[in-house]
């Protein structure tokens, strides 16, 4: 399991990096996205290994707050005068 978390936190790792350096805003959601997704895998992976089912809801939470703050920013990237 250790392998596989190192693994996940090497590419939220390269997703940090893809956000800094960037060249438009929509990289920068990719790179937000991946971020949220990696840590859901993160929390998924602590619950399987710990056992705690309570990792998988906020596993679930989190992946509903992804969706919502991506379509928020969205909409407001939309609405932005060019």
């Amino acid at each position: 399991m250790n392998w596989l978390l190192t693994l996940i936190l090497l590419t939220s790792g390269a997703a940090l990096w893809r956000i800094y350096r960037a060249d438009g805003s929509g990289d920068r959601l990719l790179g937000i996205q991946l971020v949220g997704t990696t840590g859901i895998a993160v929390l998924l992976i602590t619950a399987e290994s710990t056992g705690n089912g309570a990792w998988r809801e906020v596993a679930l939470v989190l992946a509903l707050l992804a969706a919502v703050i991506t379509t928020a920013l969205v909409q407001l990237w939309r609405r932005r005068p060019s």
